[in-house]
């Protein structure tokens, strides 16, 4: 399976240099980690997702500031927040006589605020890109149609993030 991730890092190219360390020694991850990552967790998913030869995702990485407007304008929400998925797919699964066998199953859109994630990594006292792969393990399964308007399905999709982020070598206690 092949997963290509389109990465925007608004943040770090936007930011000044002594406001990107803030206390983390490596929190960049390159585009090759991203889409190792999701590879990983998509053929994790693979059962329950449509079959495709190829995804793409769309990763942007940005601020507060822009993330308000995007929970705004989309969500109705006057504050900013930690992730927003943009699902490309309105229905649970495309026709399988729909997908073009040559090109890859795109499957939206995640942004991550960086700065909300630095806040929630240093309460949860755990480091930056341990916080944003929980938050696009999170985002991802937005994209796949997961949702959690209660809390035994929020309880089932956290519970999916563990074994994600385990199957990457991150092991953490959000459980």
């Amino acid at each position: 399976m092949q997963v290509e991730v389109y990465v925007q890092d608004y943040y770090h190219e936007s930011s000044k240099p002594e406001a990107l360390h803030s206390g983390e020694k490596d929190a960049h991850i390159t585009v090759e980690t991203w889409e190792d990552w999701f590879e990983c967790w998509l053929e994790i998913l693979q059962p329950s997702i449509s079959p495709a030869p190829a995804y793409e995702v769309g990763l942007r990485l940005t601020n507060n500031s822009e993330i308000l407007t995007l929970n705004q304008q989309y969500r109705h929400q006057n504050k900013p927040t930690d992730v927003l998925s943009f699902a490309a797919l309105e229905v649970d699964a495309p026709d399988v006589t729909e997908i073009d066998a040559e090109e890859p199953l795109y499957l939206g859109d995640i942004v991550i605020s960086v700065e909300t994630a630095q806040q929630q990594a240093q309460q949860q006292e755990h480091p930056l890109p341990t916080e944003l792969a929980w938050l696009a393990a999170h985002g991802l399964l937005h994209l796949l149609g997961w949702d959690h308007p209660d809390d035994e399905s929020l309880s089932q999709m956290l519970k999916q993030q563990v074994i994600l982020l385990k199957a990457i070598g991150i092991d953490t206690d959000f459980e």
